[in-house]
């Protein structure tokens, strides 16, 4: 009876421990999202970019990926996000998916136009860029090297 006690005094520890460290979690990773409008982005594919990541603004992040889905009409990516009120976007800005490095995180970048007007919530960013194939790139230069070395030896 006495061992059951602590077992169970035990686990009562270890749940409240377990939901500090999922509060603490939620609270600093900001999975609640912002407090935003959402925009529309259109892209041929998306390399990578993840519901949660990041939008940023001069390598500031202003927002949040929130959903993304395949338009069944076009074949292209939709990725709808969410960026702060405070950041009002000309209406020929771009959006463009960029990662930190070859293996950082890859995100959404904005880069403001400047038209006098803005994009209203619910607008699509018409200038759009897809990510650089990396991988793509480098294996086209190895084999396109050795093809080359192989007509000068002949």
């Amino acid at each position: 009876m006495n061992s059951n006690l602590v077992e169970s005094l035990i686990g009562a520890v270890v749940l409240v421990v377990a939901a500090g460290f999922l509060y603490i979690a939620y609270t600093t990773t900001d999975v609640a999202g912002r407090d935003g409008y959402p925009l529309i982005a259109r892209f041929e594919r998306v390399g990578g970019l993840n519901l949660g990541a990041d939008v940023r603004l001069s390598g500031i992040k202003v927002g949040t990926v929130t959903r993304e889905e395949l338009d069944p009409d076009s074949y292209q990516a939709v990725v709808h996000f969410v960026i702060d009120r405070s950041i009002r976007l000309p209406v020929d800005s771009g959006a463009s998916i960029t990662s930190d490095g070859l293996l950082g995180d890859t995100y959404l970048e904005l880069s403001p136009g400047g038209a006098p007007d803005y994009l209203e919530p619910g607008d699509q960013v018409e200038f759009t860029e897809d990510p650089i194939d990396i991988w793509s790139l480098v294996s086209k230069a190895v084999f396109s090297g050795d093809s080359a070395s192989d007509g000068e030896a002949k």
